[in-house]
């Protein structure tokens, strides 16, 4: 083909070269070639007429024989005709039946007997130029009328299919599609959509459907030729240090170089609402770049806190954690997490409700100043100081989802969105027998990166696959590649398949910038959410330790606090004296036995057996170990190294939580078997 186009090219060149009358000629001839066929159908039809005539002029049965070929051929050319367009079709049977009518009549009666001469002389030159004129017409027209996009179309089953005139931009071109009436709906270009990216040799994202939501014939055909996202960006830091939360957060790009954009808080004027995200994939897909991408975003803004739970201990977000107002690691504090989630939400809707705001807005972390937004019944401004936007991140959810049951988080996703906080869920495999189906049903957005062809369902709304996304395709060859879906965005970007930034090592010196940055200049819980998280959390959370100079050697209850004392610290010979020992005379004869002392087994009713005084202190001095180390969840496998070190039993200890459940002192969880410690100041 290659050959074929440079010769022609030069035979071009040749005919346009000279300026003699030779040249001339030959050009011009050049320019008629492709014309004259039809001419040359005309003169041909003539001569067979005069021919025909003098062999079959006086037959009946000749003219029989004619006018049934003539019928034959005008069918079959019908019939040929109709994997073409409409008008081609029509075109080329009136021209057969014209031609093959005229023919029949001058071999029957003589080319010039009557009109027929005249017929012949008027019709042949207006049949011959009909086909000029439409080649002509063709070759200037928009391709998508009668060119190779028709083809295409019929090569994959929508031949009947209108292409309208496309849209060109940078790797991405839009066509207005219009399906045959009555025959053909969306389900027809979904299904189609995996051999039109085969014949435009294409991968399965590149080409994508965008129904109208007012037809079910009508939509955009988007195919973006060049995968923009096969080269890796790595981060650089945020987009927007400084922003409000409420301004967009920078994710990545989108594959015809877009930036990827996602909201959390809602936006009254633009009638958009908070939203919750899940942020799905499989294993190696780039969840944990994609979850810095994130919370390096969140974490550059002035008006909000976040607090993260990782069962992993944190190995993608320790350069973060200095920034971050609580984190915790999976287990027990997890549930503490949970719990205190659960009570800053009235606390954090009652606020706003009393400042007259009905959704947050960056207005509600300011100050308040504002005598619309007061909480005075007299009118006047109230001064209250402001509540930053909350975001609560679950890391590696499907570890808590096992430790607290499948509906852990449906209770904060249904309510949350009005309190200003934002609920964030990463897990692999967002399946319903891991998340609850109302806790999937109130997550709105959702990042879908590369996973198992049949998760596709799991992460993605069915309106979305049907357009194109396939996320399925990626698997974890191509990490962070994703789909967002997201309200604030376009629907039509969808489908839109994107890219996250990659973190590699050299970002983390930047990461513990913007963690310090966050420490000094981002924003500190409010009084009423951090009421409200202590009066669950208690020591775990007001004894958290966020310190830009301070290295955590261990978590306590989720706070960033050093646990490694030096020798130094400590008095000679007492490094291995417990406190409640320091009193006690070595020297000093051991007590006389008591009855019960032989046997201090744990889990047997047999032990020595306090007095209720005595049962009461103990317990209750219990509790108060827990609270000071930040364990507010327990139940009583917790107890077992304490009954141990004062040799009592597992059933005594049974009905002791139970006791302190009826005096206020605990809070039965979600989890059966599992008590919520109430701290002393809210418990008085």
């Amino acid at each position: 083909m290659v050959v074929e186009r440079n010769v022609d090219e030069l035979h071009e060149v040749q005919l346009q070269g000279g300026s003699d009358g030779g040249g001339v000629g030959r050009y011009l001839l050049h320019r008629a070639k492709p014309h004259l066929p039809p001419w040359l159908g005309v003169a041909g039809t003539g001569l067979a007429g005069f021919l025909g005539n003098a062999r079959w002029g006086e037959s009946a049965a000749a003219g029989v024989g004619l006018t049934l070929a003539s019928v034959a051929l005008t069918g079959a050319t019908w019939w040929a005709g109709k994997s073409t367009s409409q008008q081609r079709r029509l075109h080329s049977a009136i021209t057969v039946a014209a031609g093959s009518g005229w023919l029949t009549a001058a071999c029957l009666a003589g080319p010039t007997a009557g009109p027929i001469g005249d017929l012949y002389l008027m019709g042949g030159p207006v049949v011959a130029l009909s086909w000029n004129v439409r080649m002509v017409l063709r070759r200037n027209a928009d391709p998508a009328g009668e060119g190779s996009d028709k083809g295409l179309l019929a090569k994959v089953g929508l031949a009947r299919a209108q292409v309208g005139a496309a849209k060109v931009e940078p790797n991405r071109v839009t066509a207005p599609l219009a399906l045959d009436p009555g025959e053909q709906t969306h389900d027809d270009v979904t299904k189609s959509l995996n051999r039109l990216a085969s014949a435009l040799d294409l991968p399965r994202t590149a080409v994508r459907y965008r129904p109208d939501p007012g037809s079910e014939r009508r939509g955009d055909l988007v195919i973006v030729p060049e995968d923009m996202l096969a080269e890796v960006v790595e981060w650089e830091g945020p987009s927007n240090v400084g922003g409000s939360i409420a301004d967009p957060l920078v994710i990545g790009r989108y594959d015809d170089g877009a930036p990827m954009y996602l909201y959390l808080p809602g936006d009254p004027e633009a009638k958009r609402n908070s939203t919750h995200v899940l942020l799905a994939g499989g294993s190696g897909s780039g969840k944990g770049d994609t979850a810095l991408n994130l919370q390096t975003e969140i974490l550059s803004r002035t008006d909000v806190i976040l607090w993260l739970s990782d069962p992993k201990a944190f190995q993608d977000f320790r350069p973060l954690l200095d920034g971050i107002d609580w984190a915790v690691e999976g287990g027990t504090p997890t549930e503490v997490m949970v719990e205190a989630l659960q009570a800053t939400i009235p606390a954090r809707t009652r606020w706003l409700g009393a400042h007259r705001y009905r959704q947050w807005t960056p207005a509600c972390a300011q100050p308040q100043n504002d005598a619309e937004h007061s909480c005075r019944t007299d009118g006047r401004a109230c001064g209250c100081e402001g509540m930053p936007f909350l975001v609560a991140w679950m890391e590696e959810a499907a570890n808590t989802l096992r430790a607290l049951g499948d509906d852990a988080f449906t209770g904060i996703a249904q309510e949350a969105r009005s309190a200003g906080i934002s609920l964030i869920v990463s897990l692999q495999r967002p399946s319903y027998d891991q998340m609850s189906t109302s806790t999937r049903a109130s997550l709105p957005s959702v990042i879908a990166l590369g996973c198992d062809p049949r998760d596709e369902g799991f992460s993605l709304p069915e309106s979305v696959i049907d357009a194109g996304a396939h996320p399925g395709a990626w698997s974890n060859r191509r990490p962070g590649y994703c789909y967002l879906v997201t309200p604030g965005i376009d629907e039509e970007r969808y489908a839109s398949p994107g890219r996250t930034r990659a973190f590699t090592s050299r970002a983390i010196p930047v990461m513990e910038q913007l963690a310090a940055w966050a420490l000094r200049y981002g924003a500190t819980a409010d009084p009423v959410t951090a009421g409200a998280a202590a009066s669950v959390a208690g020591n775990a959370y007001t004894g958290r330790t966020r310190t830009a100079d301070t290295r955590a050697e261990g978590a306590v209850g989720g706070g960033r606090l050093s646990v490694v004392q030096g020798e130094d610290d400590m008095e000679y010979g007492s490094r291995h004296v417990d406190a409640e020992d320091v009193d006690i005379d070595p020297e000093a004869d051991l007590p006389e036995a008591e009855a019960g002392d032989d046997a201090p087994i744990f889990g047997q009713e047999t032990g020595r057996k306090p007095s209720p005084e005595e049962a009461r202190e103990l317990f209750a001095r219990a509790l108060e170990e827990f609270e000071e180390e930040g364990r507010m969840i327990v139940g009583p496998k917790d107890f077992t190294d304490w009954c141990d070190r004062n040799r009592l039993s597992r059933p005594w200890v049974s009905a002791r939580l139970k006791e302190a459940a009826m005096d206020g002192r605990l809070e039965a969880t979600n989890t059966t078997g599992r008590w919520r410690i109430v701290p002393v100041l809210t418990a008085a």
